[in-house]
């Protein structure tokens, strides 16, 4: 693994199982009802014409991609919610009066399969790339630079993301999480903290981001290499656990399935004090599920995640396009960090092609975003705006704009928000003082 500052590098692979049920927890009728009146403006009010109009007025295309069929890697709501996206925004008058046509492709977690999405999408004429997910930036970003396509919404795997001009973050990517994790810690009382981290470099890098955000309490981390990938992190449980301390905490920083072979290791040695905490995306509402619910070794956990838990009203829209416009078992989890980071991304792209009008094309979607004011997220994230006073003073990460977090906690077996709103560890990521 090459370093968090060369562009195809990745900044862990954070994913998450699929949920046993494809669409979590479904919302009362209510709660339904109050989402077809509520939706974001960009998938509710895009058209000038009806369903007719949009099917006849010619086609604005996007392309979406993500690993399917690879393993731990897979992503398959990310592109099953963008077609879905895309059939909404057609049956409600398309997009300025165009029909938005969402073309989707397997990335298959591999540099080839994304060099071919990305000719792919150039080949189809895409006018950007909405909500995907790949860890391959070099073959990646050379090629939309070159011809000027814009990606909006990466999920935030590679190094390239952060610093390409072409690319549009809507998230702080796992710099920003494990920032968040070290200042959660330190507000539920934790005097020490063992990180349970990858032996590579995009590890060594991870702990730097942790080491600094606790810094102000006073706590310097144990660090606890392992391997990227084993079936026995018994003896890193071991380590972390320790003498088993009151008010010592644990963070697992490792991959999705890592992180479950570790929470198995961890559960084994049924330590009496220590609490465990890690990121949204190293771990899920369904790893909770898989791991015994409020009593399994999650029942108390903490996590940092981009975005307000899956309970948030915020996700009432996605969770009514799934169930109405997904066609088939699509595995779109309205818990997952991907599915999400798609849903917040297509957003950005609608109402900015709103702002455009008609006339929508590559380049003046790029003009645009550098230089229209904050976007509403629907509260799924602050307003993002990508403005050059907006981007984050870092030589690694010079595109990041939001370098907001949200802390939740496991009730009840359950995911939920700590608090209302975000916390910004924007000092934290740019080295500042607090």
């Amino acid at each position: 693994m090459r370093r968090l500052g060369q562009s195809g590098a990745r900044f862990g692979r954070f994913g998450g199982r699929r949920s046993g049920t494809a669409l979590g927890r479904l919302p009362s009728a209510r709660a339904l009802a109050a989402a077809v009146l509520t939706l974001p403006a960009a998938l509710s009010a895009t058209g000038c014409g009806g369903p007719a109009d949009a099917a006849t007025s010619g086609g604005i295309t996007v392309m979406t991609w993500a690993p399917i069929g690879t393993g731990g890697a897979d992503r398959p709501g990310m592109t099953a919610l963008a077609e879905a996206i895309g059939r909404r925004v057609n049956a409600e008058g398309g997009l300025s009066g165009h029909r938005l046509n969402v073309i989707t492709c397997n990335e298959h977690d591999t540099a080839a399969g994304a060099d071919a999405c990305t000719r792919q999408a150039v080949d189809a004429g895409a006018v950007a790339v909405v909500g995907s997910s790949s860890q391959y930036g070099d073959s990646i970003f050379p090629v939309l630079q070159n011809e000027g396509i814009p990606y909006i919404g990466g999920y935030g795997l590679s190094a390239a993301e952060f610093k390409s001009p072409n690319s549009y973050p809507v998230n702080g990517g796992t710099p920003a999480l494990l920032a968040g994790s070290g200042r959660q810690l330190i507000a539920e009382g934790c005097r020490s903290v063992a990180v349970v981290r990858p032996d590579t470099r995009a590890g060594d890098v991870m702990i730097g981001y942790l080491a600094r955000a606790l810094a102000p309490a006073g706590i310097r981390p144990t660090d606890i290499r392992a391997p990227e990938q084993s079936t026995d992190y018994g003896p890193a449980a071991e380590q972390a656990i320790g003498t088993d301390q009151p008010h010592h905490c644990v963070t697992a920083a490792l991959a999705a399935d890592p992180t479950q072979t570790f929470v198995d290791a961890y559960r084994r040695r049924k330590p009496a004090h220590t609490r465990l905490s890690s990121v949204i995306g190293s771990f899920q509402q369904s790893v909770v599920d898989a791991t015994g619910g409020s009593s399994g070794p999650l029942g108390d956990a903490y996590a940092a995640s981009w975005y307000p838990a899956e309970s948030s009203k915020v996700w009432d829209g996605l969770r009514d396009t799934a169930r109405r416009y997904a066609v088939g078992d699509t595995g779109i989890d309205p818990s997952d960090p991907g599915v999400q980071t798609t849903w917040v991304a297509y957003r950005v792209f609608l109402e900015t092609a709103k702002r455009l009008g008609p006339e929508i094309g590559s380049r003046k979607l790029i003009e645009a975003l550098d230089t229209q004011g904050p976007l509403d997220t629907g509260g799924a994230t602050p307003p993002l705006s990508w403005r050059l006073s907006d981007l984050l003073a870092s030589v690694d990460t010079p595109r990041l704009v939001n370098t907001s977090v949200t802390f939740q906690a496991v009730r009840d077996g359950q995911f939920t928000d700590q608090q209302r709103g975000f916390t910004d560890v924007r000092w934290v990521l740019t080295g500042a003082t607090p």
